[in-house]
């Protein structure tokens, strides 16, 4: 349910949440009051400071393109898939070995792959319309099937409901898609200078007419899909992992999403850019993925397609703590043993303090602030989580 509703000098802001940070607070009340934004800002229940503008923010624009406000990670989302097993009939040594399995097989953090996999499992593409990208197929082609570092995660998981075993993975368009983001950003403020246009730091932007801001839009659109793609080879991998240790195992559908991108899209009667920077596309009767932590629940949901949120929901639990903070205050000893006590398979360190469960806001009050935005099909509890070291 919207909680808060805090003007801009332009237009509105609407909040699915009541305590936000200053640093996101003083982002809200900017955005609001950039000349371009259309009807209201959206802000759902995850959000916290990002740059530029609220990680969980929703921007739409008409006719204007905002770089980073999509982020540097383009494309980056959910992937979930249900198995045939039960967790009941899972050892932890069965649960060990598909662990190793997607260690040994799936790249993590700033790994890529040494052999640049065959061209063909690229998104098909006319690359004359790629300028950035079509010089840069071999390290495409090298950096899909990874995971990436940071919130990134590969985790097996159980059904409350009905203890079957789901695979739910988190992870973007890697290196690429940030080097993409990057290069616009750079060219939007360049661009934005010479307008003398009015916008925010780290929030340059192009007219949609400009030959740019179809570049950036056919290129980002691209970047979307080949993280669509790196998701779907890793579950392929896992589930060959699921294979080997259990045979017989089946595999449900694959629900494959993204959570940083821009699109056009009808709403409030009109054609607008929306730009959703972690944030969940919730049509009504759409299916969406909501992570929690590494040590709580996630959720699969439905989409209820409210036009205020524009058709908008949470990405997942959302940041309470930014990583230097968390990295300063939380007691690895106490992080571990959250997880230790559920019996969760993990392998936190020190080094990665800043992705524990003390980092992150209850997601059971970001459902809760939703449930006009989505409804819950299925709640997962983590069995064992696959991050990088």
């Amino acid at each position: 349910m919207i909680r808060k509703v805090v003007m801009g000098t332009h237009v509105s802001a609407k909040l699915w949440l009541e305590e936000v940070e200053t640093a996101c607070m003083e982002q809200i009340v900017s955005l609001a009051s950039l000349p371009y934004v259309f009807k209201h800002v959206a802000v759902m229940p995850d959000a916290h400071a990002g740059k530029g503008m609220p990680i969980g923010g929703v921007l739409t624009t008409k006719g204007i393109v905002v770089p980073n406000a999509v982020g540097v990670d383009i494309g980056c989302g959910m992937c979930a898939m249900r198995t045939s097993l039960k967790a009941s009939e899972l050892s932890r040594e069965t649960l060990l070995k598909i662990v190793t399995h997607i260690r040994n097989t799936i790249p993590m953090g700033i790994e890529h792959r040494s052999t640049a996999v065959d061209e063909r499992y690229l998104p098909e593409a006319d690359w004359t319309k790629l300028p950035f990208l079509r010089d840069r197929k071999m390290q495409l082609q090298c950096e899909i099937g990874t995971l990436g570092g940071g919130n990134h995660f590969i985790e097996i998981q159980r059904d409350t409901a009905t203890d079957d075993v789901w695979v739910m993975l988190h992870s973007g368009s890697r290196h690429i898609g940030r080097s993409l983001a990057h290069y616009y950003n750079r060219r939007a403020e360049f661009w934005c200078g010479k307008w003398y246009a009015e916008t925010l730091p780290d929030l340059a932007f192009f007219p949609i007419e400009v030959a740019e801001a179809k570049d950036y839009f056919n290129e980002m659109n691209y970047c979307v899909r080949f993280a669509s793609a790196n998701r779907q080879m890793m579950m392929e991998e896992v589930m060959r992992g699921f294979a080997d240790v259990c045979p017989g195992v089946e595999f449900g559908e694959i629900i494959n999403i993204a959570h940083n991108y821009a699109a056009w899209e009808e709403h409030f009667g009109q054609s607008v850019i929306v730009h959703r920077k972690g944030a969940t596309s919730a049509k009504a009767g759409e299916t969406g993925i909501i992570p929690g932590s590494m040590g709580t629940k996630s959720y699969i949901v439905e989409g209820l397609g409210n036009p205020e949120s524009f058709t908008s929901c949470s990405h997942g639990a959302g940041r309470k703590m930014s990583r230097r903070e968390a990295l300063r205050t939380l007691s690895l000893e106490e992080e571990q043993s959250k997880l230790d006590a559920k019996g969760i398979i993990h392998n936190m360190t020190q080094r990665g303090l800043d992705e524990a469960p003390g980092a992150y806001k209850d997601i059971d009050i970001v459902m809760e602030n939703e449930k006009d935005l989505v409804k819950p099909l299925v709640e997962l509890v983590p069995l064992a989580v696959v991050k990088s070291d």
